[in-house]
């Protein structure tokens, strides 16, 4: 199913659609900043392994990341130094996925890999960020199932992506016509964070 969102002005009852199917451990596909995007509610276990089904993600051997609305309530749900607080107070919302040590406020499938470390997004996104704010949950998120074979269109037009996906999950979230571009992952577990993957944006230090 596809719904039409625009980047302000949405009918407040369509927002709570998709806050109610994510509450409910439902699976949403959405806009973001960089790609669009695959997501659950980060605290519904059985939501986020459906997730990792459909992608063939294994927990133990990959990162899983989760959306949160601010900083207040990435604290949540990672452990943050004062200097890399900082960072990301400087670079967030923004395409950045900041890996910190996760908590235990995470359900366990977020903690079965060794270092427990969880991806952290805040997107630059108002859609996104409006959905984040009225679930009052962070949100488990990954890039779309899109295989080699698939023309890019399956990654960036709302149509296609529903055409492609939209059997598989609850909701497409149609924000218009998306990008290829990925967040830029900064590890942020030692003493100096450390750029894994440069993606959009320039992380300001």
């Amino acid at each position: 199913m596809l719904l039409k969102l625009y980047n302000k002005n949405n009918d407040p009852r369509d927002l709570q659609r998709i806050v109610d199917i994510l509450a409910d451990g439902g699976i949403v596909i959405y806009p973001t900043d960089t790609m669009y995007a695959i997501g659950c509610h980060a605290l519904k276990e059985r939501a986020v392994e459906r997730i990792c089904k459909l992608k063939n993600i294994d927990p133990t051997k990959s990162h899983l990341s989760i959306i949160c609305y601010d900083l207040s309530s990435i604290s949540e749900y990672a452990r943050i130094s004062t200097p890399v607080f900082k960072l990301m107070k400087r670079n967030l919302p923004g395409p950045f996925t900041f890996v910190l040590p996760g908590l235990s406020k995470l359900p366990k499938i977020f903690r079965n890999r060794q270092g427990q470390e969880v991806g952290i997004r805040m997107p630059d996104h108002p859609v996104l960020r409006e959905i984040a704010r009225l679930l009052d949950a962070p949100i488990m998120t990954t890039t779309l199932p899109v295989t080699d074979n698939m023309e890019p269109e399956y990654a960036t037009d709302p149509e296609l992506i529903n055409e492609a996906f939209g059997k598989q999950v609850d909701l497409v979230v149609d924000g218009g016509i998306g990008t290829l571009e990925v967040s830029t992952v900064v590890d942020c577990t030692g003493d100096e964070p450390v750029i894994l993957r440069q993606g959009k944006g320039e992380l300001y230090s």
